[in-house]
């Protein structure tokens, strides 16, 4: 059994597994830095200060609190706030991997489209053309 899973954990399908979700999680925290970092400040300043819409939320029940945790912590809470956050996350993703898939599908049909060599001729080809070879022969010699 040892062998087996063995065998099974290194084929390539599962590396190729494990080193995308490694990927993928080290792009979601780049991702992550780029909507908290960049894009917030940036929304923050055209806003007048709407910089972390993260701490954006309504409180359903509960006692009013200044941050979001603790106004979980007090009852239900509607957080849209994070909710936008997750969405302009998912939509740069969604966006970045678009353009990643759409350059790597031009470079796959630019080699696609590399002329190939032509298949050697079979063996009944190679006796059709030295026929019509010598047939051109025969009737250039029987030109007046």
């Amino acid at each position: 059994m040892i062998e087996e899973f063995k065998k099974f954990i290194a084929r390539g399908n599962v590396l190729d597994l494990a080193i995308g979700v490694v990927i993928g999680a080290a792009f979601t925290a780049i991702v992550n830095s780029l909507v908290e970092d960049i894009f917030n400040p940036i929304i923050g300043f055209i806003t007048g200060g709407l910089n972390n819409l993260t701490n954006y939320y309504i409180q359903l029940s509960g006692v009013p609190a200044s941050t979001l945790d603790e106004a979980r912590a007090n009852g239900a809470v509607l957080a849209y706030g994070n909710f936008l956050t997750q969405v302009i996350n998912f939509l740069i993703i969604a966006f970045i991997l678009f353009i990643v898939v759409r350059q790597a599908n031009r470079f796959f049909a630019r080699e696609a489209e590399k002329p190939t060599e032509p298949p050697a001729p079979t063996p009944d080809q190679k006796l059709l053309a030295e026929i019509r070879d010598l047939l051109a022969q025969q009737a250039r010699r029987d030109r007046p």
